[in-house]
């Protein structure tokens, strides 16, 4: 029979001559076909070129992901790394650590290791500057606990809509949508952090500033002194004890009733560059969002003021410049929140996710099947009451993985040529005998 599809054409169709050369290719042959029309057509009309895998980020120091939450593995593939940095897998084993399950009573109860190995890319403990292969292996799957969930959507799930979009779907632990994705984004922003540390001496924080309905005032937390043992004192990473305790409180309380709850994290960035970004369409706040905004679960973005910035005028939200003892043009005030245009402008940037409540609760809830009768659906499986905790560390990876690839960028545009010092500023790269690069 033939298809009523075969007469239409499609965006990237294939000309009458390239029907005619491809045209006797077996089924099995096709894989490799789709490749070389690929590249066949990428000279002939590279604006007609789709651009839809969704699994890599960045230009210049470009990190891909792979795995699914039950496979027999995830991780990362990290291209454009520079050469010669010192890197071991210890260097990101304490991130991955942060972000694993089983570590709190307010986590997922999945025992992993999340043990990471680098496959390629590092000789004798230092970078080559070819593309460097991070694994994890997946050690406790069972999935067995999603036998309901093969036949049922799970309510504000991507369950429903992976089915939509690709006609099929990895049901068990919810394949790339779970949150066991961003364990090659928490590896690659470990090598992200280590170079913004050594090169330019930025560092990046974030913290749990909400959980529920309990909201840790922002002049308790001062950005200029935070520092990570402050974060990870308690099992909430909100740097305020007190406040910590309220949290853990609040999600115990639905943690024991099987149900779920969001909140918010906060991130700061100390000593970046100034000049990273681009106007228009790559400002950094924008790429900030993108990177934050593809994390699972999360719904909303602000810096600086933010949306409360729209209950002042602009003479109360202005920040004024004035002259620092060293020279340089600072603000008095910080409502831009260390961007302005786009561009960073040497302030601390600081940003807030809003993460919801986990989807899958073990409650009763009305659904769909997926023969499209309508049912009830108790989820099983492990999963975290709250995910903000374990989100801290996927926030500071996406952010660096953002600010390393506009670092990449400013160097390679505005520092290529000596820079105009009346307004530029180096980007202070470290002597290479005290960054640990070997000479």
């Amino acid at each position: 029979m033939t298809s009523s599809l075969s007469t239409k054409p499609f965006l990237g169709a294939l000309s009458s001559d390239e029907t005619s050369r491809f045209g006797s290719l077996r089924n099995s042959d096709f894989r490799s076909a789709v490749v070389q029309i690929s590249s066949l057509r990428r000279s002939r009309h590279p604006t007609l070129e789709i651009k839809a895998a969704g699994s890599t980020y960045g230009n210049y120091f470009r990190v891909t992901t792979f795995g699914e939450s039950h496979g027999g593995g995830v991780g990362c593939v990290i291209d454009g790394c520079p050469p010669r940095i010192p890197l071991t897998e210890a260097d990101l084993q304490g991130d991955l650590d942060r972000r694993r399950p089983g570590q709190s009573r307010i986590t997922t109860p999945r025992k992993e290791t999340d043990t990471a190995h680098i496959y390629s890319g590092v000789a004798e403990g230092y970078t080559t500057g070819s593309p460097i292969m991070i694994k994890v292996p997946n050690t406790d799957q069972r999935g067995k606990d999603y036998s309901e969930m093969s036949m049922a959507y799970r309510p504000s799930h991507a369950d429903a809509t992976y089915d939509f979009k690709y006609g099929t779907r990895s049901v068990e632990g919810g394949g790339r949508s779970s949150a066991r994705e961003t364990i090659g984004r928490v590896a690659a922003g470990a090598v992200a952090k280590k170079i913004l540390k050594a090169y330019s001496g930025t560092e990046i924080l974030a913290y749990v500033s909400q959980a529920h309905k309990v909201i840790l005032p922002e002049d308790l937390v001062d950005h200029e002194t935070l520092t990570l043992d402050q974060v990870e004192s308690n099992i909430a990473r909100c740097p305020h004890p007190e406040y910590a305790e309220k949290m853990i409180a609040a999600i115990d309380a639905v943690r024991v009733k099987g149900d779920s709850v969001g909140g918010v994290v906060t991130c700061i960035v100390r000593n970046l560059p100034r000049g990273l970004g681009s106007p228009v369409f790559d400002k950094l706040e924008a790429e900030l969002a993108k990177a934050a905004l593809s994390l699972p679960a999360t719904k909303g973005f602000e810096f600086g003021s933010g949306f409360a910035g729209t209950f002042l005028t602009g003479s109360e939200h202005n920040d004024e410049f004035y002259m620092d003892e060293h020279g340089r043009v600072r603000t008095r005030t910080n409502r831009s929140g260390g961007i302005q245009g786009g561009i960073s402008n040497g302030e601390i940037i600081n940003m807030r996710i809003a993460f919801k409540p986990t989807s899958t609760i073990s409650r009763k809830q009305n659904t769909v099947t997926r023969d499209k009768k309508e049912t009830e659906l108790i989820a099983r499986g492990r999963h975290d009451p709250c995910v903000v905790p374990r989100a801290v560390p996927m926030v500071e990876a996406s952010v660096a993985l953002v600010l390393i690839d506009q670092l990449l960028a400013q160097y390679a545009q505005c520092q290529l040529f000596p820079i105009n010092p009346e307004f530029q500023e180096p980007l202070q790269l470290p002597r290479l005998e005290q960054s640990g690069i070997p000479l």
